[in-house]
């Protein structure tokens, strides 16, 4: 059912939203040089690794890094909008579409956030797609924290409620938890 749910859902979003996206997009290429989206290999169910889309926030040609070790001048100004609003993360409807993601569920991890891994194993968080939002993202714990955060994942994982599913994403919408650490 969550799959069938986040099919859905990503599918009518990315209907609904594309006139919203393509302003993004524009504000994106004008904002500095360097390509629209953002994509980014990440950690995903299983630990398969997956490409990761994201409208770009930072200047082109800054390093690959977690959102908590980005250094704030490498971020653009129209960049720091979009994180703050959690708008750059709206091309991940096309990752949940292809079934590389969910809607809810522990945020996808990069590939040498190897503290992150070793934690999120040990809890068996792999066993489940990422989301682009979930409970942790709410509570304002980011990967600097591995244990806290897949202690967070892992109890999503326990408990998770098509009703609990919806309410997280509600609560997303309506501004829950502090977005990017880096759009601080």
């Amino acid at each position: 059912m969550k799959r069938a749910f986040d099919f859905l859902v990503s599918a009518l979003g990315l209907i609904v939203l594309m006139p919203v996206m393509l302003i993004i997009a524009y504000l994106v290429s004008r904002s500095s040089p360097g390509g629209v989206l953002f994509v980014q290999t990440r950690v995903g169910k299983s630990e398969k690794l997956f490409q990761c889309y994201k409208f770009r926030t930072m200047a082109h040609g800054a390093p690959i890094a977690g959102s908590h070790e980005v250094s704030d001048n490498w971020i653009t100004p129209t960049g720091r909008r979009l994180r703050s609003a959690k708008l750059d993360e709206l091309p991940q409807l096309f990752n949940v579409l292809r079934g590389d993601m969910s809607l809810v569920g522990p945020r996808p991890c990069l590939p040498n956030q190897i503290d992150v891994i070793a934690a999120r194993r040990v809890r068996n968080v792999f066993h489940i797609r990422p989301g682009i939002t979930g409970t942790a993202q709410l509570a304002s714990i980011d990967m600097s924290t591995p244990e806290r955060l897949a202690q967070a994942d892992s109890q999503y994982i326990e408990n998770q409620t098509f009703i609990g599913d919806l309410c997280i994403i509600v609560a997303t919408v309506l501004g829950g938890g502090f977005g990017d650490a880096a759009s601080r």
